[in-house]
């Protein structure tokens, strides 16, 4: 008997009324239900003792490949969501992470110096919330090191900080490290969903085409 091409559960169902996938609660009838529904054909052939017809196609060799490459599919992906795991985890202890590097700074022990021994140094450090414990970042290192160092930058950094508009709702010049690091950290946390909702989706694929691995190696 020639081979059947079928396209959908409905099809095949109607065609082998024993083996309705609606109401079959096997493993292999929820595997060919996912299949058909992910757009795959398959090619059976009936008359045989057996309960189930003989699947043409998709055939072994077939599945085996594509098992194979979601796999290594899944294998990157994963790799990728820890890439992101470790950003989103460096992202949420920028903070604990540079009030430790910070005590190797010699800018940041002339800082606390300063606040003890200089009324008005401490003032204008507090007029813009200076970040000194981000002295070890290289991005506010200049920035810091002048506000230290520099009298006129100092006065100027608080002028700007007090009247700019930039800084009209929020008197504080780290509050873009904040930002930055929020920004990430929520950028890591959407990456990270959307490998693992890759990754569970790989799995039933896998899950679903080892099913019909098993039905195609019936003899």
């Amino acid at each position: 008997m020639a081979p059947k091409i079928i396209s959908s559960k409905d099809i095949f169902s109607k065609n082998f009324s024993s083996l309705n996938l609606d109401s079959n609660p096997t493993l292999r009838a929820k595997a060919l239900t996912k299949y058909f529904s992910d757009g795959g054909v398959v090619s059976v052939m009936d008359g045989t003792k057996a309960l189930w017809p003989k699947l043409v196609y998709p055939s072994t060799d077939r599945l085996e490949t594509q098992i194979n490459h979601l796999q290594s599919l899944k294998k990157k992906f994963d790799e990728d969501k820890k890439r992101w795991e470790k950003k989103l985890m460096d992202e949420s202890m920028y903070h604990l992470k540079h009030n430790f590097f910070k005590l190797s700074e010699p800018v940041y022990w002339k800082h606390l110096l300063k606040l003890i021994t200089n009324g008005e140094y401490k003032y204008d450090a507090g007029q813009v919330n200076l970040p000194a414990h981000l002295i070890s970042d290289k991005r506010w290192r200049p920035m810091i090191q002048m506000f230290v160092e520099n009298i006129e930058y100092r006065k100027q950094l608080v002028e700007t900080v007090q009247q700019g508009l930039v800084y009209k709702d929020n008197k504080k010049v780290g509050k873009y490290a904040n930002d930055l690091r929020d920004f990430r950290m929520e950028i890591s946390t959407k990456k990270i969903v959307f490998f693992k909702k890759k990754i569970e989706e790989i799995d039933q694929q896998v899950s679903t085409l080892s099913e019909m691995l098993a039905w195609a190696k019936e003899k």
